[in-house]
């Protein structure tokens, strides 16, 4: 309860200093959810849904598939078909993973390019205007704006972004943009602050199951464009939990080298 008085709050502050957002009556937003599939709820990763046909099917050409969502992790070297430009893969070779184990980035958290597709859950709550995103990795929120807002010209870079969505029939379209550089595979390779993520996001007919493709572009990093595809079941009477990063516990790996 307490997470979602403040996602509220945030929204509300947000929409009271944006011209773009509309005045919509309680009876006008049911209706516009109920015209949409409803997200709404608790979701865990589940890596044994298949790729979705339809989802696969609006990928674009020359974008390389990442087979790494949950737990597998890229070996050093290894960027799941991306083809890093020369300046990206000079600075990936430096890469030192204890560099990650450190007090000052054991609690740094990622972007929602290498979050989302974590072995961690998702809880979602849906309005007509807004789509609140709460991952249990790292206690990330997400806000996606469904109501056609723009960024203002000094909206600030964070690892979540800035996310705007649109509905194309069953399937939510949500582009993100204003992302602070992170990482991409966790093994050195970055991205910078102009990587474009392009996610698409739908029910299975069940409802059970949403399932989504998370495309990125960054030609100042990568020379194609990479794809995650991400599965989540539902699940009832669950709640994300805080993460609860302690940054001490970083101490314990570097007394073991």
């Amino acid at each position: 309860m307490r997470w979602q008085i403040i996602a509220v709050l945030a929204i509300t502050s947000c929409t009271a200093h944006s011209p773009a957002a509309p005045v919509t009556s309680a009876p006008q937003a049911a209706a516009a959810i109920a015209r949409h599939p409803d997200f709404s709820g608790f979701w865990n990763l589940d890596m044994k849904v298949p790729r979705d046909p339809t989802l696969m099917a609006l990928v674009p050409p020359n974008t390389a598939f990442m087979d790494d969502t949950g737990p597998v992790e890229f070996p050093a070297g290894e960027y799941g078909g991306l083809i890093p430009t020369p300046a990206a893969l000079a600075a990936a070779k430096h890469w030192n993973p204890r560099d990650q184990l450190t007090p000052q980035n054991a609690c740094r958290s990622p972007s929602i390019v290498y979050a989302l597709q974590g072995p961690f859950p998702i809880e979602i709550f849906q309005s007509d205007v807004f789509i609140v995103m709460k991952l249990e990795y790292y206690d990330m929120v997400r806000m996606i704006f469904l109501d056609g807002r723009k960024p203002e010209a000094d909206y600030p870079h964070s690892m979540t972004g800035f996310s705007s969505g649109h509905w194309e029939g069953p399937i939510l379209v949500v582009h993100t943009t204003h992302l602070e550089a992170a990482t991409i595979t966790n093994n050195g390779l970055d991205h910078s602050e102009n990587m474009q993520v392009t996610e698409r996001f739908r029910l299975s007919p069940d409802g059970q199951v949403l399932m989504a493709t998370q495309e990125y572009e960054d030609p100042a990093v990568i020379r194609n464009r990479g794809v995650r595809f991400i599965a989540w079941r539902k699940q009832a009477g669950q709640h994300v939990y805080p993460y609860e990063c302690d940054p001490g516990f970083a101490g314990n790996y570097q007394n073991s080298k």
